[in-house]
């Protein structure tokens, strides 16, 4: 039996070809009822799917599977033919396949380096697959010792600690510099894929109220729709400033749209009132000199660099820490994995004991009919803990060196000790 792993990601694909080649959850369903339906054959005996915006990953066990049956599923899922995109896949096996999964849960395969999003995924793959039936023993073993590293990883290191993208630094420059950011008034200046990051980087930090203002309406709505907020447009700007604690600025204006004219206007109006303003655009948004006006913080995307360098280089430094924790958990699961080998030998090593036992237990009864239930019972226990100590020894010893070269002639030599079939 095998564990493999078929996939694309952000390094070998485009983002066309992943969005080809993606799975919505209905779509993930449907592709993992095809397993419990036979449509894959038996060739196939568990199968999971990880579909993220920047990965699609096939893990499945099987005894006889080949890269080019999982690209011909993947093909047949998606309609896309598998020429469109065998060029740009990877396939990992076994222990490659179980060292992969480990660094995908602990944000190390990622596009930025240790997010968390990631952890969250591969707990939801496990769980989509276990509704389909399509999961068993190994892949669920393997998936919960990659999310158990993914945790150990963000608990024992600072691999997710400090912000590593633009939005996600503004969300953290937001939280740190209001006393309250659930009931602080949040502006969105724009309302495109930054400004969108912006928004659910501050909602996950608990940003409660929160306005988008766009050019046009539409595009503001759009946004402010999916995160539950409110939308308007740039006639508003003035107004919304002057309610507000923190600015996130992300348009795509070629020049400063925001002067310390009207800054100076709002903080006369509210002077014992902070305002934070965080410039993501370039060109910038807020002119500079804003920053100058008492109870202004500017930040503008020349600072923020700054702060992003160093807590990327920070997570660089916890890489060691965090490769150390998952080399631990790939060998606890390659232990697992590997003895798996010897469970036949010991399920007929044990099999054949037990028909002994019955066997001679039978005979010695039958010659003792004086005795009672009781002493029958006494006997019986007496006989199953005699076979269990003598078997205790040899089934230890033979899951021992299931991780070990010999392990071929120590399953051979105990057939042939025991008078066992011959395994596969």
């Amino acid at each position: 039996m095998h564990i493999h792993c078929l996939g694309i990601n952000h390094t070998t694909a485009s983002v066309s070809l992943r969005e080809r080649l993606g799975f919505n959850p209905d779509a993930a369903r449907a592709a993992l009822s095809r397993l419990g339906c036979g449509m894959i054959g038996d060739a196939l005996s568990e199968l999971v799917i990880l579909s993220t915006c920047n990965r699609i990953e096939l893990y499945a066990v099987s005894s006889r599977l080949t890269p080019d049956d999982l690209s011909l599923f993947l093909s047949e899922t998606r309609g896309v033919p598998v020429d469109a995109f065998r060029p740009h896949t990877y396939h990992f096996c076994d222990e490659d396949a179980v060292r992969h999964l480990l660094r995908v849960a602990s944000g190390l395969d990622s596009l930025v380096l240790g997010e968390p999003q990631i952890l969250g995924q591969v707990t939801d793959a496990l769980e989509q697959a276990r509704g389909a039936g399509s999961v068993g023993p190994l892949l669920s073993r393997l998936f919960q010792s990659a999310i158990h590293a993914g945790k150990r990883a963000r608990a024992e290191t600072h691999i997710a600690r400090n912000p590593a993208s633009v939005s996600s630094l503004a969300a953290s420059l937001a939280e740190k510099s209001v006393h309250n950011l659930v009931q602080a008034q949040v502006v969105i200046l724009g309302a495109g894929e930054m400004a969108e990051l912006a928004v659910e980087a501050l909602r996950k930090r608990g940003a409660a109220q929160v306005l988008v203002l766009n050019r046009t309406l539409d595009r503001a709505e759009t946004l402010a729709k999916r995160w539950q907020a409110q939308a308007s447009t740039f006639e508003r700007m003035e107004e919304a400033l002057s309610a507000a604690d923190v600015l996130v600025s992300s348009t795509g204006a070629p020049h400063t749209i925001i002067n310390p004219g009207m800054v100076g206007r709002i903080m006369n109006g509210r002077p014992s009132r902070p305002l934070v303003m965080i410039d993501i655009a370039v060109p910038r948004d807020v002119d500079p000199a804003c920053n100058a006006i008492p109870g202004v913080t500017v930040f503008d995307m020349d600072g923020l660099n700054a702060r992003l360098e160093h807590s990327l280089a920070e997570r660089e430094a916890e890489v060691p820490q965090v490769e150390a924790i998952l080399s631990q958990e790939a060998g606890k699961f390659m232990e697992f994995f590997n003895s798996l080998d010897m469970l036949p030998l010991i399920a007929d090593l044990r099999k054949q004991a037990e028909a002994i036992r019955q066997a001679e237990l039978n005979k010695t009864l039958r010659r003792l009919p004086h005795l009672s239930e009781a002493e029958r019972a006494r006997i019986e226990a007496l006989s199953q803990a005699l076979v269990k100590k003598l078997l205790e020894a040899p089934t230890t010893r033979l899951r021992a060196q299931a991780n070990t070269p010999s392990a071929p002639e120590y399953a051979s030599l105990a057939r042939t000790l025991f008078d066992l079939p011959t395994g596969d």
